[in-house]
């Protein structure tokens, strides 16, 4: 009864905020767009919320008693979330930039939708954690604030100055202390967790039978451990809370990045023969004093079966961003012409389903058995989320669709898969977003299809 009534509610309130945003609708869409939204039967009206919506930002736990203060440098009241801890609601036109909390490390912006995907991980101090597509980085600080004081966190994405962005918010919130940042292609990366023994005792995840800004002083072998011809016997050492291992660029893959840039795509680097490139690095992430070898240790060369793979794994995975509102409001004022470059271009939209296959495939290859995976997208598109969901557990017998447990009490809709869940900016208030929580069963015949299997 409890559960059909705050259904009932939540339909209530949503009709309420259609109404009201209902004279806002946007009319300088730009006609490239709006054929993308016919051709997925999107209801262009869902856009006029992008003005009401409201600012969220996650205080970290320790500044919650600064609450009262933060408020007064505002000049506003926070409004706490009932349904997700430590974050706040703001007008739209609220500020946090200049603010000391915001300056000092206290608190970051990122929207509801977002939170609640990594809370969907259900992440607990001990686990090994990866995050497939970790720029621009709130969600890997939330994920690291969970870890605490034990476990490790594993990020990797293919974009190098969206990467950076990753490191920053690192140091600035002082939460890389157990954090990897590779600098990689998400679709085949293979590194193992290197901190203790994974909470989880299923047999090795690299098993074939288990498929159907601050400067930063660096001491020792650091330097000579990317610079192409690594030393194998090499140690990492470190005197600061991080460390990063640099390497030099050719030319070739200088243009590419600045081609990239101009495209706002991730950059095309070929990573067939490339090794994924340790970018960043936290004292007790388990790389300080190991040898390269150790490392650089990967699920496809590994023998060892005492390996393990990770406890929880997001994919929150490549996009076109047309449920994300502060996209969409970051280009009308820009201009259309970078958005359609960068998100709508034919090849583009054409390969991005594709690409997030093999996303979600990768990450759960590196999952252990009875471990947890939330793949997510900022798109409304069923293509990019139930499509791309159905198809890889048409071909993976040992992945299972979980219910998120916490979404009883989330403004979220059921999503076309069971368990899975949908936010959208009419019945959430949030941004959209899609969400779909699958763990691995137990080894079971090899699945020859699942692409980037060991």
């Amino acid at each position: 009864m409890a559960a059909a009534a705050m259904a009932t509610l939540r339909a209530h309130q949503a009709c309420s905020r259609a109404t009201a945003v209902a004279d806002e609708l946007p009319t300088t869409l730009p006609p490239a767009f709006l054929a993308f939204l016919k051709r997925n039967g999107l209801d262009v009206s869902i856009y006029a919320a992008a003005a009401t919506l409201p600012r969220y930002v996650r205080v970290k736990p320790q500044a919650i008693s600064e609450i009262p203060e933060i408020e007064e440098e505002l000049g506003l009241k926070l409004s706490s979330l009932t349904w997700l801890p430590n974050f706040f609601s703001l007008p739209p036109e609220a500020q946090i930039a200049s603010t000391q909390a915001y300056q000092q490390g206290k608190l970051y912006g990122m929207d509801a939708a977002s939170g609640a995907a990594v809370a969907a991980l259900a992440i607990s101090p001990g686990d090994h954690v990866l995050d497939v597509c970790a720029a621009p980085g709130a969600k890997l600080c939330m994920m690291a604030e969970f870890l605490g004081d034990s476990g490790s966190l594993t990020a990797v994405d293919i974009s190098r100055p969206r990467l950076a962005a990753c490191r920053t918010m690192l140091r600035k919130y002082d939460l890389g202390r157990r954090t990897r940042l590779y600098l990689g292609d998400g679709t085949s990366f293979s590194l193992l967790p290197l901190t203790g023994t994974s909470k989880l005792s299923p047999a090795n995840v690299c098993d074939d039978q288990c498929h159907n800004e601050e400067p930063t002083e660096v001491t020792g072998n650091s330097d000579r451990l990317c610079k192409g011809g690594f030393q194998k016997d090499a140690r990492a050492e470190i005197t600061s809370l991080y460390g990063e291992w640099r390497s030099g660029r050719t030319r070739q893959e200088k243009r590419a990045a600045k081609r990239a840039k101009y495209l706002g795509i991730p950059e095309q680097i070929s990573w067939d023969d490339r090794a994924p490139e340790l970018f960043f690095y936290g004292v007790d992430s388990g790389v300080v004093g190991m040898k390269v070898a150790d490392v650089a240790q990967t699920c496809s060369d590994s023998q060892n079966t005492s390996l393990r793979g990770y406890d929880k794994v997001l994919v929150d995975a490549e996009c076109t961003h047309d449920g994300s509102l502060k996209h969409i409001t970051k280009y009308e004022q820009w201009g259309w012409e970078t958005f359609e470059r960068r998100f709508l271009n034919e090849d583009r939209i054409a390969s991005i389903t594709s690409l997030q296959l093999r996303l979600l495939s990768n990450g759960f290859r590196l999952l252990n058995p009875g471990g947890t995976l939330v793949y997510s997208t900022c798109s409304f598109t069923k293509d990019q989320n139930e499509g791309v969901v159905g198809r890889f557990l048409a071909t993976h017998n040992n992945a299972e669709l979980q219910e998120v447990e916490l979404a009883r009490q989330w403004p979220c809709s059921p999503g076309g898969l069971p368990h899975t869940l949908r936010f959208d900016p009419v019945s959430s208030n949030t941004s959209g977003l899609f969400m779909a929580k699958l763990t691995k069963l137990g080894c079971g015949p090899s699945n020859k299809s699942e692409v980037g299997g060991c």
